[in-house]
């Protein structure tokens, strides 16, 4: 796992603060590396960014989930759900209903 390539999600993101994309791609960074609480910080703040944007839900989920935060996984998981739906991703929806199934 490069740190040049966690550096480089770090400066974007600290470079575009406003960039949800920029949070999006330091937390699924943290995420791949199983750092849950710093992927929890970058997704939130994704999130916080732009409230519909699904992958960034998913993903959140997906962290707390990984960092033994059950309640808020499903919590952030279901909502992501009715945004998947909402912009017609009825695929996406099911891949979260898995998801909300192993919590």
């Amino acid at each position: 796992m490069s740190d040049a390539r966690l550096e480089q999600f770090k400066q974007m993101a600290a470079e575009f603060p406003d960039s949800p994309m920029a949070h999006f791609s330091l937390g699924k960074l943290y995420l791949e590396r199983r750092q849950y609480p710093e992927a929890v910080k970058s997704l939130e703040q994704a999130v916080r960014l732009d409230s519909t944007y699904a992958a960034a839900l998913v993903s959140l989920g997906d962290a707390y989930a990984g960092a033994g935060q059950g309640a808020q996984a499903r919590e952030v998981l279901t909502r992501a759900r009715e945004v998947a739906l909402a912009q017609s991703h009825p695929g996406l929806a099911e891949e979260i209903d898995e998801r909300l199934a192993d919590l």
